[in-house]
């Protein structure tokens, strides 16, 4: 049996954008993804604090460095700019593997900046 359980969170996020007419998605920071274990086009859960919206997409990269989080097409009428999110991925796994996983949370300032180190 698998199941499914936090690989990994980008915390306290904060939105740089959102574009409503845009095919759907979130593009995020490369380092950002890279830090948290995020690949390209992987699925991700995104919930906001400021409104308590729960969405899922997928992960797109941005230019590397550059602190963007930009919630595209319908989610953006969920999340808007300046929100705060946290990005959640997850892994399937056994519930043995589980048990001696650790997963990655890399808590963001308010220019998505890495306060924890991975």
């Amino acid at each position: 049996m698998l199941i499914k359980v936090l690989k990994s969170k980008l915390h306290r996020a904060h939105v740089t954008e959102a574009k409503l007419h845009y095919p759907g998605s979130i593009e995020i920071d490369e380092n950002l993804m890279g830090a948290a274990g995020i690949v390209p086009y992987e699925a991700v859960t995104v919930a906001d604090l400021n409104n308590g919206n729960r969405l899922e997409t997928y992960a797109v990269p941005g230019a590397p460095g550059s602190g963007r989080v930009v919630i595209l097409g319908a989610a953006a009428q969920l999340v808007r700019a300046k929100d705060i999110v946290i990005i959640f991925s997850f892994a399937y796994s056994t519930p043995e593997e589980a048990a001696e996983l650790a997963p990655k949370v890399i808590v963001l300032d308010e220019n998505n900046r890495i306060v924890e180190p991975p």
